[in-house]
């Protein structure tokens, strides 16, 4: 009950304090407003960006490990004259590491052949990414259909001319919406549409089936060399649920210097990406974003405690006489210096939650404006709250102290 009290009539006071002197009390808060908005903004903001490059990332398929010429991240002297001699995958390459691989759920052979023109009878559509795939690739990279339904083994062995679009292709080709079962002309090619794919929209990697046309590997390798550099060839294995990532890369590289022949020491001729390399290097960049906001918030924290201990010095002064009738009255120094103290931290938490309401406000602004979904969860605000009930303590400590230990009889004489 004691805590209580102290903890209403500390508000109380903080609320008089407030109310009698309103610019000079918030001019002083504005550090705090400032410092809390920059880093919750910045905490946003990264989240904001790692979900959305997070889902990109997602796309390419989790536990997928990709054979191909080049790395997905480059080193710190990044040997490109190295990278140049290197063969790419082979369709070879790839019977090989499906016959010999104990660790794969799944391998797909895919390529992509960029800006090319679609036609369906008047319409046309120009710039589509069309990608020719081995049987498993749907097991290895994620996508969902709006309509129809992914490739047959018979199908995908047969090299059948059928395609599967994706969403923005099939509105353009086909307004009623009436794409599956229509033929349609890619390629020089004749192709039937079995399938749409789901809108994906676009994403901060570019990765999105949305401008998407996938025909089976056997078809195109009747029209074009599947093995040629400029369609960048990759094997894409996807590794058993109950397997690391790590083990299934260790077994594909002894596969592929096996199937190679790469000598003992020698370095490996080929790359294995996956996902997690940009996972971590995206944490590794936000993690210095995270700092960088960090340290500009602090400042304005650091100008904003100034001016809250600014307050507590002259709201002791103002009240030194309570102070002396308090101590007078038998009220002991924990009391009086928890009193200045909580006062602090409550005068600093309506600056912080100022700020993070601005944040929360700059959400709706951001969203309108670029259709992209802010992200501020409840442990950006506890950060923030956290952070401004520390600021309340450092900036009311030593005022507090001081009315703590002032002596009765002098704090009542004081005019």
């Amino acid at each position: 009950m004691i805590i209580l009290k102290l903890i209403r009539e500390s508000f109380l006071f903080a609320y008089d304090a407030l109310r009698q002197n309103k610019l000079r009390t918030m001019l002083s808060l504005l550090g705090v407003t400032i410092g809390i908005f920059t880093i919750i903004a910045v905490y946003s903001a990264v989240d904001t960006l790692r979900n959305n490059l997070q889902a990109s990332v997602n796309k390419l398929g989790n536990n997928s490990i990709y054979i191909e010429k080049w790395p997905w991240v480059g080193e710190e002297n990044f040997p490109w004259w190295k990278y140049m001699q290197r063969p790419v995958a082979k369709l070879r390459d790839y019977e090989q590491v499906r016959r010999r691989s104990q660790t794969a759920k799944a391998i797909s052979y895919d390529i992509s052949i960029d800006n090319r023109t679609v036609k369906y009878g008047s319409n046309t559509v120009d710039g589509a990414q069309i990608g020719a795939v081995s049987f498993e690739h749907d097991k290895v990279i994620n996508f969902d259909f709006k309509d129809g339904r992914y490739f047959t083994e018979i199908e995908a062995r047969t090299g059948a001319p059928i395609t599967l679009i994706g969403y923005d292709i099939a509105e353009n080709l086909f307004p009623a919406g009436d794409a599956v079962g229509k033929q349609i002309k890619i390629m020089g090619r004749k192709v039937t549409v079995i399938g749409v794919f789901t809108k994906q929209g676009d994403d901060m990697l570019g990765i999105s089936t949305d401008k998407q046309v996938l025909v089976p590997l056997n078809f195109a390798k009747n029209v074009i060399d599947v093995e040629n550099e400029k369609y960048q060839p990759s094997i894409v294995v996807r590794g058993l649920d109950n397997l690391s990532e790590d083990e299934v890369e260790s077994e594909i590289r002894g596969i592929m210097r096996s199937v190679r022949s790469i000598r003992p020491g020698a370095d490996d001729n080929f790359a294995l990406n996956k996902s997690s390399v940009i996972t971590n290097q995206l944490d590794s960049l936000f993690g210095i974003v995270n700092k960088g906001g960090f340290i500009i918030g602090l400042f304005s924290l650091l100008v904003g405690g100034f001016g809250v201990a600014n307050i507590m010095f002259v709201s002791v002064r103002e009240r030194t006489n309570i102070i002396g009738i308090q101590k007078s009255l038998g009220a002991k120094n924990y009391f009086i210096l928890l009193q200045f103290l909580i006062e602090s931290m409550i005068l600093c938490l309506i600056g912080g939650l100022i700020g993070i309401g601005l944040v929360y406000l700059g959400t709706f602004g951001v969203k309108a404006a670029t259709d992209l979904q802010i992200i501020l969860d409840i442990d950006n605000i506890i950060t923030g709250v956290s952070y401004s009930l520390t600021i309340g303590i450092i900036a009311g400590i030593i005022p507090a102290y001081g009315a703590s230990r002032m002596d009765p009889v002098e704090a009542i004489r004081t005019n």
